[in-house]
């Protein structure tokens, strides 16, 4: 069989996002601008971003039996994603995002996971046959964590590239380090993954170096606009980003991972690929949402 494509597994929610000036302080309320529905999830954008560059794309998820549902479905399938194995839960809602995006395009959010945190182990084994079809498989934190210790350990099994997107960052259990090829981080995630303050180069190095200590075999911290920071046993190097006018920074990080995932499955050089990325990531800023924001390969090109 010819391992050509990706695998997503992960979360899918709707965006509820809001834009504004600026955002409110604790207790206070004022004006917005504009309410929108994106589709996203991390796992569900990172699968659109893979799929719109043209990868053969795969999802596995949870979903509950509601009009989110739907619309985030229809949103997949129409970006070319195949969604024959994603899962229907009866008795969850279907993951939800609030976003407030200020008028510098920063944003804070607060996740409702519903569904995706219904995703058990036992949902990832039974969906273990699509793991062989896949060159590479990217997971991230909006599952629970023991489904992706068995998302990667099926990986591991079938010879597939395995890259964690730990976000939102927790501590991570040795094993799942160990089987990691790819972590992804930024630096916030960075230092509660190593336990190790970050502020600036050498203490990105010293708490990746902790991890590679545990057995991951790359690291690439992104960092926004300052770029992309890859340290394993052989190298360590930054990797400027693009100069953009930034509209909104929602999805940015999975546009680099949905990217990241493409040009590993191509067989692509690590540092091409990790250059590729911040072009798509840098690409997605300067739109509004996250899968909407994401590019096709012909307008990276």
């Amino acid at each position: 069989m010819i391992k050509d494509g990706v695998l997503v597994v992960g979360s899918a929610n709707m965006d509820l996002v809001i834009t504004a000036e600026r955002f409110p302080k604790p207790g206070e309320t004022i004006f917005g601008k504009k309410f929108q529905m994106f589709p996203g999830g991390k796992g569900a954008n990172q699968a659109v971003g893979c799929s719109r560059l043209g990868s053969s794309t795969f999802f596995i998820g949870k979903f509950g039996e509601d009009d989110f549902y739907r619309r985030l479905s229809q949103s997949m399938k129409n970006n070319g994603v195949k969604l024959d194995h994603i899962i229907i839960d009866e008795k969850e809602s279907t993951g939800t995002a609030l976003i407030t995006v200020d008028d510098e395009g920063q944003n804070e959010i607060i996740v409702i996971s519903g569904s995706n945190m219904k995703l058990t182990p036992r949902d990832i084994q039974k969906k273990k046959d699509i793991f062989s079809k896949a060159k590479v498989v990217i997971t991230q934190l909006e599952i629970p964590l023991e489904s992706v210790e068995k998302i990667a350990e099926i990986s591991k099994e079938n010879g597939a590239v395995f890259i964690l997107n730990p976000a939102p960052a927790k501590e991570l259990p040795e094993k799942l380090i160990s089987l990691t090829d790819y972590l992804t981080p930024n630096e916030i995630e960075l230092e509660i993954l190593s336990g190790t303050p970050v502020s600036g180069e050498a203490s990105i190095e010293k708490a990746a170096g902790n991890l590679l200590k545990k057995g991951v075999k790359n690291i690439i911290v992104t960092m926004g606009e300052k770029g992309a920071f890859l340290i394993n046993k052989e190298k360590k190097k930054i990797y400027p980003s693009k100069k953009v006018k930034v509209v909104d920074s929602t999805g940015a990080g999975d546009a680099f991972n949905g990217a990241l995932a493409y040009a590993l499955s191509k067989e692509k050089e690590i540092g091409e690929a990790i250059r590729f990325a911040i072009a798509v990531a840098s690409y997605s800023v300067t739109k509004m949402g996250a899968q909407s924001s994401m590019p096709e390969l012909s307008e990276v090109l």
